[in-house]
């Protein structure tokens, strides 16, 4: 009757406990928990949820008024992505709905949705996309560095570094710059310091995609291709990614940071149901 539906993006109302709902939310959101602000005007049902959750920030609804104001809730800026996050979440729903209905094997529907990979170098608006992307993935980044747009501004204006982003649209809309590579580039050598994507795509393969394109620039300008691996508690699936993308642990220092290479042999080809845009003159890196 308001127009308020499309405010919600994974409603649950029911009877079950409030952190089991949540915990359905954070899953179909696919965040982390301390991404979630809970708000209640009931004691009990604040201490459920924190004794389940103990990441999760729960605030008396009395308190709401103080929301506008409050520094977690005030990001220091907002990028175009970020502005367009919910109505990226609600094409995410339609494409899941839409796979769930579709009757034949998973790369058909994948197939059919006509995706276009786009790998470029960053340009100076990208920069702050870029750096929100470094504080907010968590699970598909490989060493948990983070950079300010001044921190990337510099190590361009060097030349000891090549920024690239990555961007992802099918016939629902565009994903948004979806992935992030802080390449330190060698006569000799690339090294991947930060390799990261977004979880909202984590079911498209695309950084095996770019691993894959990755590894075939390296092979042709006849350089050796490094990666950078720290483990944290949430980033298991981009140590797999590198696995089965043929790195192998070289080195390792005292702080636990891992040097793969890649011998680059065995370089699978791209899969047919992805289109691939890449505008990187890798001779020129």
């Amino acid at each position: 009757e308001f127009d308020l539906a499309d405010y919600f993006l994974y409603p649950a109302i029911g009877w079950d406990a409030k952190s089991f709902s949540i915990k359905r939310i954070v899953e179909s959101l696919n965040i982390g928990m301390d991404a979630v602000l809970f708000v209640d005007d009931q004691p009990f049902e604040r201490d459920e949820v924190a004794s389940q959750h103990p990441d999760i920030w729960c605030l008396d609804s009395t308190d709401y008024l103080t929301l506008t104001e409050h520094p977690r809730l005030l990001p220091k800026y907002i990028t175009e992505d970020s502005a367009r996050r919910r109505a990226m979440y609600h094409a995410d729903l339609q494409r899941q709905r839409d796979e769930d209905n579709f009757a034949g094997p998973s790369q058909e529907f994948l197939r059919q949705l006509n995706m276009i990979f786009d790998i470029s170098e960053a340009a100076e608006h990208d920069l702050l996309r870029a750096e929100e992307l470094t504080y907010r993935t968590n699970q598909l980044n490989a060493t948990g560095r983070r950079y300010t747009v001044e921190m990337l501004r510099a190590m361009l204006s060097r030349g000891t570094h090549r920024i690239i982003v990555c961007e992802l649209t099918d016939r629902y809309g565009s994903y948004g710059k979806i992935g992030l590579a802080v390449l330190r580039v060698d006569d000799d050598a690339w090294d991947l310091e930060l390799l990261l994507f977004s979880c909202r795509v984590m079911s498209k393969g695309v950084g095996t995609v770019f691993l894959t394109c990755l590894r075939k620039a390296a092979q042709e300008q006849g350089v050796r291709l490094l990666a950078d691996f720290k483990e944290t508690d949430r980033n298991r699936a981009m140590f797999i990614t590198y696995a089965f993308a043929g790195f192998k642990e070289v080195d390792r220092d005292a702080d636990d940071m891992i040097l793969m290479e890649n011998d680059l042999t065995e370089i699978p080809p791209t899969p047919d149901h992805l289109a691939l845009n890449i505008t990187v003159d890798w001779s020129k890196l």
